[in-house]
C-alpha cells in the first residue's frame, strides 16, 4: 500500500482531517449543533459547482461559500428572531436547492466530480492537495489551541461567558469559520455527506471515557485519528468506498466506548457498595489494620476494607494494603 503515491497522499489526507475534525467538533458537540456540518456541507457542494463550472478551484469556491453561509447562520441568529434550529434549517434547504439548480448546468462530463465531492475521493488526492489541507488544518489547530478556554466557556453557557466580558458573537463566529474550513478540508477524503460524522462521533465516543472537557478533547483526536486513518487502510484492502468506511468504522469505536463505558461504572459501583450488615464499630482502637483510601481512613476487616460512611460503612474491594499506605497512627488521620 505504501508503495504507491496515491495511497500515501490519502494516509497524509486522512490524518490532518483526523487531527482538525474532531478539536472543532467538540464545541459543537457542547454547543449541540452537531449538524451544523451537514449544513456548511450542502452550501459547500454549491461552491464546488460553481468552481466545476467556471473551471476555477472548487476548493476555494466551497471554502468562500461555507465560511459566508456559516457567518451568515452566527449573525441571524444574534441579531434576528430567527432560533438556531431554523437558521441552520435554512442552511440546509438553501444549500440544497441551490447545489441542485446549479448542478443542473453542469455537463455529464464534470458530473463525476461533483460526485467526487459529495461522498469522497480520496485516491485522486494530489500532494498539492495535501499540502493546501495540512496548512488549512494547521490554521484550525492553531486557532482551536489559543481560544480553547474562550470556546469552551461560549459553547458551555453563553449567557454567562456575555456577562463575563467574552465577546461571544465574534467567538461564535470563529467557530464557525473553522468549522466552514474544516468541512472544506474533509470533503474530498470523507465527502460533503458525511464530514459532519467525523466531526462528531469521536468527540461521541470520546465523552464515554473521559472524566473531563480537556481529556474528552484530547481522546476525541486520538479516535479521529484512528477511525480516518484506519477507515483509508481498511478500504485499501475491503476495496470499499473510504468516506463510508471511515463512518462506519467511527460508528464501531463509538460502540466499543460505549461498552467500555458502562464496565467501568459497573466496576466503580461495585468497588464502592454498601455493607448492609456490620455489627463491628471501627475506630482507633479497634484493632484492624487502618490503611489511608482517598482522603479518608479504611479498616481491614476479613479481607475487606470498610469505611465508615453516614451511619453504615462502605465496602471497599480494592487491592491490598502495602507498607506505603498503612498508617502508624490512625488517631491522626481520624482528627
Amino acid at each position: 500500500m505504501l508503495a504507491l503515491d496515491f495511497m500515501r497522499n490519502a494516509l497524509l489526507a486522512s490524518l490532518v482531517v483526523g487531527l482538525a475534525a474532531p478539536m472543532v467538533g467538540i464545541f459543537l458537540v457542547q454547543r449541540r449543533l452537531s449538524l451544523i456540518g451537514d449544513g456548511l456541507g450542502h452550501v459547500a457542494l454549491v461552491g464546488v459547482a460553481v468552481g466545476v463550472i467556471t473551471d476555477t478551484a472548487p476548493v476555494w469556491t466551497a471554502l468562500a461559500a461555507a465560511v459566508l453561509a456559516g457567518v451568515a447562520v452566527e449573525l441571524v441568529r444574534a441579531r434576528g428572531r430567527t432560533s438556531g434550529d431554523i437558521a441552520l434549517a435554512l442552511m440546509f434547504y438553501g444549500g440544497i436547492a441551490a447545489g441542485v439548480v446549479i448542478i443542473n448546468r453542469v455537463d455529464g462530463t464534470q458530473t463525476a466530480n461533483l460526485t467526487g465531492y459529495l461522498f469522497g475521493a480520496i485516491t485522486t488526492t494530489t500532494r498539492a492537495d495535501v499540502v493546501l489541507f495540512a496548512v488549512l488544518s494547521a490554521v484550525v489547530v492553531v486557532v482551536v489551541t489559543v481560544l480553547r478556554q474562550r470556546l469552551f466557556a461560549v459553547a458551555g453557557d453563553e449567557e454567562y461567558a456575555r456577562a463575563s466580558g467574552l465577546h461571544v458573537l465574534a467567538l461564535n463566529i470563529t467557530l464557525s469559520v473553522l468549522t466552514a474550513v474544516t468541512v472544506v478540508v474533509a470533503m474530498r477524503i470523507i465527502g460533503l455527506l458525511l464530514i459532519s460524522a467525523l466531526m462528531i462521533i469521536p468527540n461521541a465516543a470520546a465523552q464515554q471515557v473521559s472524566g473531563s472537557f480537556r481529556a474528552a478533547t484530547w481522546w476525541g483526536v486520538v479516535l479521529g485519528v484512528l477511525s480516518s486513518v484506519g477507515g483509508v487502510v481498511t478500504s485499501y484492502y475491503a476495496d470499499t468506498a473510504t468516506g463510508g468506511t471511515i463512518v462506519l468504522l467511527a460508528i464501531v469505536v463509538f460502540t466499543l466506548t460505549v461498552a467500555v463505558g458502562a464496565t467501568r461504572r459497573t466496576v466503580a459501583a461495585a468497588r464502592h457498595r454498601h455493607a448492609e450488615r456490620h455489627p463491628h464499630e471501627h475506630g482507633p482502637a479497634c484493632g484492624h489494620e487502618a490503611v489511608a483510601h482517598g482522603g479518608h481512613v479504611d479498616y481491614l476487616h476479613d479481607g475487606h476494607r470498610h469505611a465508615a460512611h453516614e451511619g453504615h460503612y462502605d465496602e471497599h474491594a480494592d487491592h491490598p494494603p502495602d507498607a506505603a499506605h498503612t498508617l502508624e497512627n490512625p488517631q491522626e488521620v481520624n482528627r
